[in-house]
């Protein structure tokens, strides 16, 4: 091994590549420049200490890992009290954790990504998942790349994968009723609040006994439990009220939850004993957010102005409202019933022209 000194640089020859080697605020760093040639090698070193003489070289650690930025990003959502902490934590201990964690961050580059892709995918993971999943990783370079002094010196190019995730799915009246049925007694009346009124399950799952009043017919939901920020007020009506009166009547002395599970906890976001209710009536892949869609469509149904809808469903923009009112494949057949009595109306008033 030959080594040249050039000032702050250095070179070292192994084999047939010379290696440049320079210091950034008393970081040793090393660079392979893939060639034998001393005089190209030479010529890097003085650009590279240029660089450094202008700063635009930053000093990052070598050895931090993927799970140090991650921990920049939980410690993010920690100080702006964000609500998706435990979602973005848990997606992290899954499935990033022991990949992608023990990996240097120095390291980590398209090999690494699209080998991540292939293996997602293998295990049955959709193109959305590993998109959420990735943006864990994305943020915690950004973040380690603020840090004084930064953590990485540069933020890796992602791609985002094309996602096809938009759902059709909503229920039926005579669905409904089955599924009711099928429920357990623990479930029963979140999920006719859910079909009713179409609130989210984060919403639900929060509410508190003494947020329903039944005097004045409405659930007064905190800001804090909403995801638009905002106290909102939703309407008691139909059955709501009998599953509600019910549901109070069965409620354990000091809970805190309005629909708290077996165990006393509130129901989770993957609600244990769902999927078997659904299959049990034919209802397999139903989502509890699918109630969200069944209940803007009823409620298009009913003609109530959209502005009166969005106020009981948490909406705050129409575009997002109107990707929701999605129309059944029945209705669609409406249209061609009634372009067809139409048409048939028009008959004698044609004139017959020989």
């Amino acid at each position: 091994m030959k080594r040249r000194s050039h000032g702050f640089g250095s070179l070292r020859l192994r084999g047939k590549s010379w290696y440049v080697r320079y210091r950034v605020n008393g970081v040793l760093r090393e660079e392979n420049v893939n060639t034998s040639d001393k005089t190209v090698a030479e010529n890097l070193l003085k650009e590279k200490l240029a660089e450094v003489a202008r700063g635009d070289i930053d000093a990052a650690p070598q050895d931090v890992t993927i799970a140090d930025l991650c921990e920049l990003v939980f410690a993010d959502y920690r100080i702006r009290r964000l609500r998706s902490l435990k979602d973005v934590e848990w997606r992290y201990k899954a499935n990033i954790k022991d990949v992608l964690g023990p990996l240097r961050a120095a390291r980590f580059g398209p090999h690494q990504i699209r080998q991540y892709i292939q293996d997602r995918r293998a295990a049955g993971a959709s193109d959305t998942t590993i998109n959420r999943e990735f943006s864990i990783v994305r943020r915690g370079f950004t973040l380690g790349r603020r840090e004084e002094p930064p953590l990485v010196h540069k933020v890796p190019y992602i791609p985002m994968l094309e996602e096809d995730n938009v759902r059709q799915g909503f229920i039926e009246e005579p669905q409904y009723r089955l599924l009711l049925v099928a429920l357990p007694d623990d479930l029963k009346a979140a999920f006719v609040v859910g079909y009713h009124c179409g609130n989210r399950l984060g919403e639900i799952r929060q509410l508190r006994p003494d947020q329903v009043h039944l005097d004045d017919a409405e659930i007064r939901i905190e800001k804090r439990q909403a995801k638009s920020k905002e106290d909102r007020v939703i309407p008691i009506w139909g059955e709501m009220r009998e599953w509600l009166e019910w549901q109070l009547k069965r409620l354990p002395p000091g809970c805190p939850y309005l629909f708290p599970r077996a165990n006393g906890k509130p129901i989770g976001s993957h609600i244990k004993g769902w999927d078997r209710a659904c299959a049990s009536v034919g209802l397999e892949g139903l989502h509890f957010h699918d109630l969200r869609r069944s209940a803007i469509r009823n409620m298009d149904r009913a003609k109530i102005r959209r502005e009166l809808a969005m106020a009981v469903s948490g909406h705050k923009r129409p575009e997002v409202y109107r990707r929701y009112s999605i129309v059944a494949r029945g209705e669609l057949g409406e249209v061609g019933e009634k372009m067809a009595a139409w048409k048939q109306e028009q008959k004698p008033k044609l004139e017959i022209v020989k």
